[in-house]
């Protein structure tokens, strides 16, 4: 008997639609049908996400009538399946001629030579695509269980995650929407910080923990509301531990995926003012503690609570930075943020290779406020998996409003600063459902 032919059929099947079942169906017109189904960490190299986790699509594309076989397709690259299975054929959609797949289909093209395998393409299905179902569940919502996990499936599948500041519903959008597309594929930013400073600042108060954490829930609640993507909560020093559990398992109970509190205590003081001002850290013993009665406090293990040292920020020195981080790891902190004030990232970068050596180690964040000269990939390839823009977007619309306030004082009229504005109708329409 001749041995069947084998079509392999490499997809993301995040949200199974009528255009994957149109090349599965094509695919077993020519042989038995073996998936090579890309795993979260390859989806989310070129573009968002997947709704469902890889074993769950693996689950699904398992139980459809002509699969014989599912097997994880680690990258956009298919040689390395290839080589291994040797198919007859590989079936695609004919729409990864251009864009982030098109080196990946001439690497396909050129390994089938080896073995004489052959490329079918099917035109692709019009009208329907799991980018648009995706779009339509956006416009849906999400829950708070699904969105606190977002932050740490993230974590588990990119080399680092990209942070940008929201302090409303407005600048929540933004980095909710926000893509910019190339060959490379989709970027964007991976999810929110809510930072006290901007939050305090939009609400015209000092940055000194004097807005309280009710108030700054309803800013939560306002961005939640209109977005999808992970929260990481600035919780400030947190407080005395015992008020801290009580904000863990409200933070947990909304959604949000992780908060982060310093080791500071007294009078809350903008860590960026350095030793110019008062302030004084807490010390390692009693940080853990506090670490401790947050992580007991949570129901879940997917809420992360991060621990900020500001051992450079005051001077301290990178060993006792070291020194914190090893104890506020073992005291159970879900990931370590380094701080520093300088205009250049030598010393984290310094702490960086320190943190490298350890034996247990948790996702390290940075804030790249003043250090800002350093690139995301230099941060990456130094171990970081977290950089937040913390302050970015209530930075850059400040000076804008005050030169527009200017204009009209000074000519006594709003024509001249126009340009400088969304028209009407944009800002008329530029939240849904408005019209």
């Amino acid at each position: 008997m001749n041995k069947p032919k084998i079509a392999y059929v490499g997809m993301s099947a995040d949200l199974i639609h009528p255009g994957h079942l149109n090349i599965i169906n094509r695919a077993k017109e020519l042989g038995e049908v073996v998936i090579g189904l890309l795993t979260d960490k390859a989806i989310a190299s070129y573009k968002r996400l997947p709704a469902l986790a890889f074993e769950q699509r693996k689950e699904i594309m398992e139980s459809l009538k002509g699969v014989i076989r599912v097997v994880p397709q680690d990258t956009l690259d298919y040689v390395s399946n290839l080589k291994e299975i040797k198919p007859d054929y590989v079936v695609h959609g004919d729409d990864w001629k251009e864009g982030a797949q098109k080196e990946a289909r001439a690497r396909v093209i050129e390994a089938l030579k080896d073995w004489g395998g052959e490329l079918i393409e099917f035109p692709y299905t019009k009208g329907i695509s799991s980018t648009l179902l995706h779009e339509k569940m956006h416009e849906i919502g999400t829950t708070p269980e699904i969105r606190m996990k977002r932050l740490k499936r993230l974590l588990e599948v990119k080399p680092a995650l990209r942070i940008m500041e929201a302090h409303n519903g407005l600048t929540g959008l933004i980095v909710d929407n926000l893509k910019i597309k190339n060959e490379k594929g989709i970027k964007e930013f991976d999810g929110m910080w809510l930072s006290s400073l901007t939050d305090s600042t939009a609400k015209g108060k000092p940055d000194i923990e004097c807005v309280d954490l009710t108030s700054r829930l309803t800013t939560v609640n306002d961005i939640m509301e209109v977005t999808t993507k992970p929260i990481i909560f600035d919780g400030d020093t947190g407080g005395i531990p015992e008020h801290f559990v009580f904000g863990v398992k409200t933070l947990e109970r909304m959604g949000v995926s992780a908060v982060i509190i310093e080791d500071k205590i007294g009078l809350k003081k903008n860590s960026l003012f350095g030793t110019d001002v008062e302030q004084t850290q807490d010390n390692i013993d009693s940080f853990c503690h506090k670490i401790s009665m947050g992580k007991k406090a949570q129901v879940t293990d997917d809420f992360m609570i991060i621990a900020r040292i500001e051992s450079l920020i005051l001077k301290k020195g990178l060993d006792d930075a070291v020194k914190r981080a090893r104890a506020y790891i073992e005291a159970g902190a879900d990931g370590i943020m380094i701080h520093s004030r300088e205009k250049e990232a030598d010393e984290i970068l310094e702490f960086c290779r320190e943190y490298k050596k350890f034996e247990r180690k948790v996702p390290l964040v940075v804030v790249p406020s003043s250090f800002n000269k350093i690139y995301e990939s230099e941060l990456i390839e130094a171990g970081v998996n977290i950089i937040i823009y913390a302050n970015h977007l209530l930075r850059s619309a400040y000076p804008a409003m005050v030169n527009t306030a200017k204009s009209i004082l000074l000519n006594e009229r709003s024509y001249e600063c126009e340009n400088e504005c969304l028209s009407i109708k944009e800002i008329l329409t530029l939240i849904p459902g408005g019209k």
